[in-house]
């Protein structure tokens, strides 16, 4: 179990993954604890002084004119929760639900949202513990924060709803009880702080970077072993050219498909018909997965710099003694984050689809027809092309941007909206879309392997080799592939196939710093023996 010390700083990438490898344990640092203690100190203050503040004494959205009495501000809260829970839908998953808690004590944490300390004490009480709110998925718009998905966890740590805890569902009050918690009773500010904010949409569009990341890795290491299959022209790859384009996603790409064929024979070894140049599919892999690794590079760098934001309203401002009311909850940097996710794992799928038809040509692959012997009594992998198409069709109708799709709410007060909930929702099914794609190439660019020369060449291609034949064999004639395709597909969402494309997101991180091509850079026809980019994952603190 991780455990992550909470602070005004903020959290890096590498600990915002940690929920979603499973459960976590959160401390508050000291200078947490002054902060929120030092911000619930203005709200009472202003209380105190007669002040009318919005979501304090007054009502919310259209019905912000309507003052509230003093006796009825914890009444206020409560209700502002309850109403508030409407939600619809299957509930989010447990990485999620987690991963949305560790956010929100994050923003919680920088003492600008008014709270009590006791209640954030609360909210990493239920994460230390693993109890987890059961939320709908479905019903927010992504603005004046997820106030729907918020609702129903807040509603948890209240008494209302039901939670998950040790794969049970249980009433929210027996869970809290039973690690020594009684529900909160929500003051001045609080109920307001808790359900506005980006945290759900955030979750979401995180999961799916992630997700996305591993994809991207896998798909680089297809690639590299069609490269091979095909007997392809590694001249593309030549850093060379990289460099004068300018594009450090470019530049990384190539090196990591540079180090996966280095060394290889095959693609060192001239023979009669081989193709002068490649089809875009292979000769254009730096310049199309390059552009996807910095779409996904700057998604990284808006949901780090959102994870550590602080985004509910009104906001307080201990050094200054003021309250200020803006629109931070409003979540378009999330939204146009994951639609850029999006485009990058459509564009993944893509290529490597037709890198696969590639391979069942055998016009193009020089190969056996669908990549099997005796074809027409057998069918090889020709449906298995067609299952990868089928997909990225269905990622590309997926892929439309959701963040300029508004509609107005709220009897037009919250009369423009991000949609970032739904912009991050669907990631993770792109995701798995895109692994199924890129599993059927990896099974296909083993084959092709196998039809070459009896196996991967190049050292780095044969572990890439190694870890698809340890899922699936060579196809002698026509079997089932479902259920490898399944497995394979599997292991790249879970990582699998990361070591393997060497490649990380930096997130808030120095890029690493392009250089001058030396006089050692590859030959034209020779595979470079440089290795990929590598660094240490994640290393960045938060702005």
């Amino acid at each position: 179990m991780t455990t992550l010390t909470i602070s005004p700083v903020g959290a890096t990438l590498d600990e915002l993954r940690a929920p979603f490898r499973g459960p976590v344990t959160v401390t508050l640092g000291d200078d947490a604890i002054d902060a929120i203690e030092r911000g619930h100190r203005v709200i009472t203050d202003a209380i105190a002084n007669g002040d009318v503040i919005y979501g304090v004494n007054t009502g919310f959205g259209k019905l912000a004119d309507r003052r509230i009495s003093a006796e009825d501000l914890e009444e206020l809260q409560r209700r502002l929760i309850a109403s508030h829970m409407v939600g619809v839908g299957d509930p989010l998953s447990a990485e999620v639900v987690r991963a949305t808690m560790l956010v929100k004590v994050l923003c919680l944490s920088q003492g600008h949202s008014g709270v009590r300390r006791s209640i954030v004490d609360t909210l990493v009480a239920m994460l230390n513990n693993d109890i987890l709110p059961v939320v709908p998925s479905q019903g927010s718009v992504g603005a004046s924060g997820d106030l729907a998905p918020l609702s129903h966890l807040v509603g948890a740590m209240t008494g209302l709803g039901t939670v998950m805890i040790g794969g049970e569902e249980k009433e929210s009050t027996e869970a809290l009880r039973s690690i020594g918690l009684e529900p909160v009773v929500l003051g001045p500010k609080e109920g307001v702080a808790l359900i506005n904010g980006t945290q759900v949409s955030t979750a979401l569009a995180l999961r799916g970077l992630f997700l996305a990341e591993n994809v991207f890795n896998a798909a680089i290491a297809a690639g590299a072993l069609t490269m091979e299959a095909t007997a392809g022209r590694p001249t593309a790859l030549d850093d060379r050219i990289q460099r004068i384009r300018r594009q450090p996603g470019q530049i990384r790409a190539a090196a990591a498909l540079r180090a996966l064929v280095a060394e290889s024979g095959v693609l060192a070894t001239e023979f009669d018909g081989r193709r002068l140049q490649d089809p875009y599919s292979l000769r254009c892999m730096p310049q199309v997965m390059g552009a996807s690794l910095d779409l996904l590079e700057h998604a990284a760098t808006v949901l780090e710099r959102e994870s550590n934001a602080v985004s509910d309203n009104p906001l307080m401002f201990p050094e200054d003694g003021v309250i200020l009311s803006g629109g931070n909850f409003h979540g378009q940097p999330v939204a146009f984050a994951a639609d850029t996710i999006a485009m990058a794992l459509c564009e993944i799928g893509s290529l490597s689809e037709r890198r696969t038809a590639m391979l069942m040509d055998a016009s193009m692959s020089g190969l056996a027809p669908f990549l099997v012997e005796g074809a027409g009594l057998n069918s090889g992998f020709l449906m298995a092309q067609v299952t990868s198409a089928a997909l990225v069709a269905e990622n590309r109708s997926k892929a439309f941007p959701a963040s300029v799709d508004s509609i107005p709410t709220s009897a037009g007060q919250e009369d423009h909206v991000s949609m970032a909930t739904h912009a991050g929702a669907r990631l993770a099914g792109m995701a798995r879309n895109a692994a199924y794609v890129v599993a059927i190439e990896l099974m296909a660019a083993a084959q092709g392997s196998d039809l070459r020369s009896k196996g991967a060449d190049a050292p780095a291609l044969a572990r890439v080799y190694a870890a698809v034949r340890d899922r699936s064999e060579f196809l002698a004639e026509d079997r089932v592939l479902a259920g490898e395709m399944e497995t394979i597909a599997a292991d790249i969402l879970s990582g699998r196939y990361a070591e393997h494309g060497s490649i990380g997101l930096a997130g808030l991180g120095d890029a690493p710093a392009p250089t001058t091509p030396s006089p050692t850079t590859p030959s034209p026809t020779t595979p470079g023996d440089d290795g990929p980019a590598t660094r240490e994952l994640w290393t960045s603190g938060a702005a």
